[in-house]
């Protein structure tokens, strides 16, 4: 009889363990699943591994402690959690692997109407135009909902009801980041200019 994955194999619980050794277990199997992901984790898949009486945010806490001094860390993107390396370690890591496959590679222009979409969302074909002075070519628009960095939006309110675009966790991620907060923080401080001065 095939298992069905709802209900795995897995003592959740781990009654027979002691509570430190326990939450150390616990704190090892989110690792092992975020370290297993190519994308963010949600809580609610993470709560699968652990006991019911645990919390999946000070799991996250503690594993975020332990690796404190690991050249990877535990980030929050979007609405899950992933294990990404920390910037410092990009330069090794680019010419010692073949990372180019994970890489964005956009242009710069694709880049500006990313951004423009990203910090207008949700924003529709003619919205990018009067940002850019001209119109969007559409190959642009589905080189960047075909690397699921952009998807459609709710549909504008007018005349044939064009549907909008807009970021994804996907883009998210690509950038490192939490929320879109994460992203108009970054532009306020920009604004604001060098600290101190």
């Amino acid at each position: 009889m095939a298992r069905r994955r709802e209900e795995p194999d897995l003592d959740r619980e781990l009654a027979d363990l002691p509570a430190e050794l326990r939450w150390r277990e616990w704190m090892r199997r989110v690792e092992a699943v975020l370290f297993a992901s190519a994308s963010p984790v949600p809580r609610e898949d993470l709560a699968r591994v652990v006991g019911q009486g645990a919390s999946v945010d000070l799991l996250i806490e503690d594993l975020a402690a332990d690796l404190e001094d690991r050249p990877y860390e535990v980030a929050r993107v979007g609405a899950g959690w992933w294990l990404r390396t920390r910037p410092a370690y990009g330069p090794a890591i680019r010419a010692a692997a073949d990372a180019g496959g994970q890489a964005l590679n956009l242009a710069e222009f694709d880049l500006a109407v990313l951004a423009a979409i990203a910090v207008h969302q949700p924003i529709g074909r003619e919205g990018l135009r009067d940002i850019f002075g001209k119109e969007i070519p559409r190959e642009l628009i589905g080189r960047l909902a075909g690397r699921d960095l952009i998807g459609t939006g709710p549909r504008e309110p007018r005349r044939g009801a064009p549907h909008t675009f807009v970021t994804t966790e996907a883009f998210l991620a690509a950038f490192g980041l939490e929320s879109l907060h994460d992203l108009e923080e970054a532009e306020q401080q920009r604004d604001a200019g060098p600290a101190g001065g």
